[in-house]
């Protein structure tokens, strides 16, 4: 594991903590100290595109409940790889699924290349394996604990709105 890695969460802490810190006194934004922290971040190993992430870091519980899914950096990129396999349940709620891709959902990456795309959202690509299909995709937080996945094939209008919940530490643990 590279050196750059492990400092990410310290350097995004700080961040966030600057940023709250500069919202709380705008004389001090102004300041050359905030300025140099900032300028700063990305010599610690904080990517623009995965810094931002901290909120949609973590363990995401699928919205019918099928997949964990581990959502951690990947290059200058965040991506989402299944950690764990709970049900196999259809999208479509028609009963059980049967897999277009019939590979072993466990390690397989189903969030890739997600980017910030500003005001809170991310933009990548989401594959969907019960018709082994790679579609692009919008995320945002709705809340602390709820991602809004929106899968859609041209334009985001033309998409589904599914909402993941966060798992939490202890029932994460396999």
């Amino acid at each position: 594991m590279p050196i750059v890695e492990p400092l990410q969460r310290p350097v995004g802490a700080v961040l966030r903590i600057l940023a709250r810190f500069r919202r709380a006194c705008p004389a001090w934004a102004s300041g050359a100290l905030a300025s140099a922290w900032l300028a700063m971040a990305p010599a610690f190993g904080q990517s623009g595109a995965a810094g931002d992430a901290g909120g949609l870091l973590g363990r995401w519980l699928t919205d019918n409940g099928n997949l964990e899914v581990q959502i951690a950096p990947c290059g200058a990129a965040v991506c989402g790889t299944v950690t764990r396999v709970l049900a196999n349940r259809s999208m479509s709620g028609g009963g059980e699924m049967v897999a277009a891709d019939t590979r072993s959902p466990l390690g397989m990456v189903i969030l890739k290349d997600f980017t910030s795309s500003g005001d809170g959202e991310w933009r990548g690509e989401i594959y969907n394996r019960e018709n082994a299909k790679t579609y692009s995709c919008k995320l945002s937080l709705g809340g602390p604990d709820q991602l809004i996945v929106r899968p859609y094939v041209g334009l985001p209008l033309f998409g589904k709105t599914l909402v993941w919940k966060r798992v939490s530490t202890q029932t994460g643990q396999n």
